[in-house]
This record gives structure tokens, C-alpha cells and sequence, in this order.
């Protein structure tokens, strides 16, 4: 289970990551949405631990270090940080992937019977720039999943390449509710998809539950005074 507490990252001229809260299983999808970009990424940067906050704390199960996180956790598709390069083909793509699988996982594994057994032969000569939404993202969560020890997905963005849902939604949920390898997997997104009625969070919520504890607390002893003076009465 990924479980984050009040993450937070400071940003020059203010919260690049304002205060968030968020928890999910294996076998569960969890959308987190919010307006800017630079707040997805961040959050999607902190939550697999590629990014150490600057408050707050994130966990896997019972591992604490941002080390360990970035260890079960694969980073899918994040903008100006590991999004595809455009002039890379495919084939090209999946090489310096699977170069990145630990040694001890990798084995014989070549981006041409890769391709092949995982069903992307077809498009092993297009240039990234030239796939589309839904084929691109089958392809970077494949090669995020050749690594065995990944449990956690963490995907920045998905909804940046097409207004359709379609296009990426799908996919996730399948990879989150596969009996055979059930993960944990997170989306950041603009905006939740108008047919999603799952596991949702968004960026900031941490400081609005603060907002309504802190009014709470202003209102308390004026609820206290008018119980009082209510028991008097009686």
C-alpha cells in the first residue's frame, strides 16, 4: 500500500507541491487531479520517490525511505523528466529501457523478442511523436512492468495526449485489477474523467481539511456557550 501524509515540496515563489494526503492498494487505481502541471508532476515525483519532500511523508507498506519507494515504484511518462524523446524510435525507446532493468531481472531481454512477445512489433519503427495515446501508453507501462520488482505505477499526466479518457483509462484499470500481477497505480490528471466513480484524491486536499478543522475549532466555543446557556435554561 502507498500511503502519503501531508506531502509537501516548497517552490521559489510558493508551494510547488501544497500539503496532500492520498492512500492506495494493490489491485486499485487512484486518480489525483489538479490545474497545473508543475503540481501533478511534483506529486508524481514525491509519491515514487524520485523527489524528497520538503514536509510530509510518503511510505510503501511498511518502507519509509524515499530509496525504497523508488525501488517498488516505476515513473511512467512524466513531462520534461522522463517522457520519450521524439527524435527516438520504438525500437530505440525500448533498448535504453530495458538497459535501465537491474542486471540481476534483465536476462536476455532485447528490444527486438521483447517487442515481439509483448506485441509491439507493428509500431517498432515509428518515431514516439508518431504514436497514438493509447498505443503509446501500453508501451510505457510495458516497459515500466519489464522490471519484476515494480508494484507501484505512478503515471504523470496521461490526459495531456488526448481529450478522450478512452485513450488511457482503460489500460490502467487493467493493469491495477490483474489478478495475475496486481499493482498499485496512480494517475495524476487536469481533471477526473466524467464516468469515474473510483478512488480519487486531489492535489492540496491536505490544506482544505486543515481549513475546515481550523474553522471547526473557531466555532467550538460559541457551540459550547449556547449549549450552556440552553442547559441553564432548562
Amino acid at each position: 500500500m502507498l500511503s502519503a501524509h501531508q506531502l509537501y515540496v516548497k517552490g521559489r515563489r510558493g508551494p510547488l507541491l501544497p500539503p496532500t494526503s492520498l492512500r492506495v492498494n494493490r489491485g486499485e487505481l487512484l486518480l489525483v487531479t489538479g490545474t497545473r502541471q508543475d503540481q501533478r508532476t511534483a506529486l508524481a515525483l514525491t509519491v515514487s520517490g524520485r523527489m524528497k519532500p520538503s514536509g510530509g511523508a510518503a511510505s510503501w507498506d511498511t518502507l519509509h525511505r524515499p530509496r525504497q519507494l523508488r525501488l517498488a515504484s516505476a515513473l511512467v511518462d512524466s513531462p520534461g523528466v522522463n517522457e520519450p524523446e521524439e527524435h527516438l524510435s520504438v525500437r530505440e525507446l525500448v533498448t535504453e529501457d530495458l538497459a535501465l532493468v537491474p542486471r540481476r531481472y534483465r536476462g536476455a531481454l532485447l528490444s527486438g523478442p521483447w517487442l515481439k512477445v509483448n506485441s509491439f512489433k507493428d509500431i517498432a519503427d515509428l518515431w514516439t511523436e508518431q504514436l497514438d495515446p493509447r498505443r503509446r501508453i501500453e508501451l510505457l507501462t510495458a516497459l515500466a512492468l519489464a522490471n519484476p520488482r515494480t508494484d507501484l505505477l505512478v503515471v504523470d499526466s496521461p490526459d495531456r495526449h488526448s481529450a478522450d479518457h478512452e485513450a488511457w483509462l482503460p489500460r490502467l484499470e487493467h493493469l491495477a485489477y490483474d489478478d495475475g500481477r496486481p499493482l498499485a497505480v496512480v494517475a495524476t490528471a487536469s481533471a477526473l474523467p466524467p464516468s469515474w466513480t473510483g478512488p480519487s484524491a486531489v492535489i492540496g486536499n491536505a490544506v482544505l481539511v486543515q481549513a475546515q478543522d481550523d474553522q471547526q475549532d473557531v466555532r467550538a466555543p460559541e457551540h459550547q456557550d449556547a449549549q450552556l446557556q440552553t442547559e441553564d435554561a432548562t
